[in-house]
């Protein structure tokens, strides 16, 4: 890829460690519909499992206490995860809006060297104008 194609989102996101790729792996996960249905016929299938196909031998008899203890620990890794990244989306869009001012810096830079050089041709016009005029009175 040529230099001046790569972008500053590209170059990030070469630049990120495996657990910041990870969590941006589980954050998306966890954040979508087909987990959120995943988890809810898992949950479903374990309270039918436990409740009539192996009633008498359930390993976890209603009020599924061992589902409650993975639900919990699965809710504090999954506030940990997403706190992650958070952490890491504040990060990029501070760099991000880093990038924005700097590239508005320049551009303003440019355009007022431009608004010089503009005023500096409408002087020359406007004596060319003068002179013009003076020599068709001769």
């Amino acid at each position: 890829m040529n230099e001046q194609n790569v972008t500053w989102h590209t170059r990030h996101k070469s630049s990120l460690t495996r657990g910041e790729r990870a969590a941006d792996y589980l954050r998306n996960g966890m954040g979508s519909w087909p987990f959120v249905g995943g988890f809810i016929l898992f949950m479903v299938l374990w309270a039918t499992v436990n409740t009539f196909a192996m009633a008498s031998r359930a390993w976890d008899p209603y009020p599924y206490i061992l589902l409650n203890l993975f639900l919990s620990m699965l809710a504090g890794l999954q506030g940990a995860i997403l706190l992650i990244a958070a952490k890491r989306q504040d990060a990029i869009a501070s760099a991000m809006a880093q990038h924005d001012y700097d590239t508005d810096m320049e551009a303003k830079s440019e355009i007022e060297e431009l608004t010089k050089i503009n005023e500096q041709q409408l002087l020359i016009l406007r004596e060319l104008q003068s002179l013009a005029k003076g020599i068709g009175r001769v």
